[in-house]
């Protein structure tokens, strides 16, 4: 993967939004980082098939549920880039607000984000 690449996918702050917050939690579902961010389906969605496109994350199904995590085959230059920008933003807002948000998120995995 380019540097220009890279940057490009993450320059777009709800993209931003959603590698940071995977960064922090691992991986996680469409319902979870909709809930986190307070925005749309299909708004998380359609910037979630960028960060694919641009293998920065890949996606794995489990019944309904779509699951995001960052690609294992990331370089190690990226890898160090996220974990850097993650230390350096994760007090700043949105980022700290998103990651507040997810953990008060009610039905958390354990019933499938409530819809199970």
């Amino acid at each position: 993967m380019s540097p220009e690449n890279f940057f490009r996918a993450l320059a777009d702050e709800t993209r931003l939004r959603c590698v940071v917050l995977i960064q922090q939690a691992g991986e996680l579902c469409v319902c979870e980082l909709t809930d986190a961010l307070g925005l749309s389906q299909p708004k998380i969605s359609r910037h979630l098939a960028t960060l694919k496109a641009a293998n920065i994350l890949q996606d794995r199904r489990e019944g309904l549920w779509v699951y995001y995590d960052l690609h294992p085959e990331l370089p190690s230059w990226i890898v160090t880039v996220l974990q850097e920008t993650v230390l350096g933003i994760q007090n700043l807002r949105p980022f700290c607000t998103d990651k507040k948000n997810l953990t008060q998120m009610p039905n958390r995995r354990g019933a499938r984000c409530g819809l199970e």
